[in-house]
């Protein structure tokens, strides 16, 4: 019985540690991811995000334990003192344009992450780009880019011109094509007072009388959060982008749409939710 102790040592070293999967510091470094940490942390970030996301701390903490458990370092109802005093705690804080979710173990900021929309955005400007290219849009192209889950909405397609076209400077053909996004996500006949159409329809004004192309007001300038702008929002379908789209065309001089532009973007969010429904 007396060498038996030694084996659960060299467990021991063999722990997962708070270190070994997140950037902390102090005595939690060194600290074995416990069982009732991990279920902690899983009813907190429940609680807050209604849910428990992929590579988020509760699954790295539930992974680490329960191989911690198994190779005998914790037991089921062990919880480490750090964690106890101190908590674990998800925030949900506010800056320019995004939400970051901070998760903590111990007052120690454990893991950052960006609000779910952001990642969107930026994978449905790789959407748009392919949709320019006119490459085939497929099942397993969508599930590679990871891109899923409740539809890309019109107003994050509107977003996403921010980044495929947003130094075009907006001209009338944009601006139709913003209200009849707006008009389509918001369900209301009239332009929103505020909003992006509205925006859009007084930037086509000012720079039609503009010479100069760097004074021009940009897509960008209209664009950016545009989810935060729209009293409504909803995932985009190909009526929603057959309609942006015949705006767009119909107010251009030769009647074409901007690769990238607006209703390039909500077209490819529409096919996008045709292919993942």
């Amino acid at each position: 019985m007396s060498q038996e102790q030694p084996k659960r040592e060299d467990h021991q070293e063999e722990a997962i540690t708070y270190g070994d999967v997140f950037n902390v510091q102090g005595g939690l470094k060194t600290k074995p991811i416990a069982s009732v940490d991990a279920a902690t942390m899983q009813k907190v970030e429940s609680h807050l995000l209604g849910k428990n996301p992929k590579g988020g701390v509760a699954a790295a903490m539930q992974s680490a334990a329960m191989k911690n458990e198994r190779d005998g370092v914790v037991g089921l109802n062990d919880i480490n003192n750090i964690a106890a005093g101190d908590g674990v705690s998800v925030k949900e804080t506010d800056s320019p344009g995004r939400q970051v979710i901070s998760e903590s173990v111990g007052e120690q900021v454990a893991q950052k992450s960006v609000e779910e929309k952001e990642k969107r955005v930026n994978k449905l400007v790789e959407m748009v780009e392919q949709f320019s290219k006119k490459a085939p849009l497929t099942s397993s192209l969508v599930q590679e880019m990871g891109i899923g889950g409740g539809g890309i909405t019109i107003g994050e397609a509107l977003e996403a011109t921010v980044l495929t076209a947003g130094k075009k400077p907006v001209e009338w053909s944009d601006a139709a094509a913003i209200q009849a996004a707006e008009v389509r996500a918001t369900g209301r006949t009239n332009i929103v007072p505020g909003g992006v159409a509205a925006a859009a329809q007084s930037a086509a004004t000012l720079n039609a009388r503009i010479t100069k192309e760097e004074d021009k007001t940009k897509l960008a300038d209209i664009l950016a959060d545009a989810t935060s702008k729209l009293p409504s929002d909803r995932a985009a379908t190909r009526r929603d982008a057959e309609g942006v789209t015949g705006a767009e065309m119909r107010n251009d001089p030769n009647l074409t749409t901007h690769p990238g532009g607006v209703s390039a973007a909500v077209a490819a969010a529409a096919r996008l939710n045709q292919i993942t429904n």
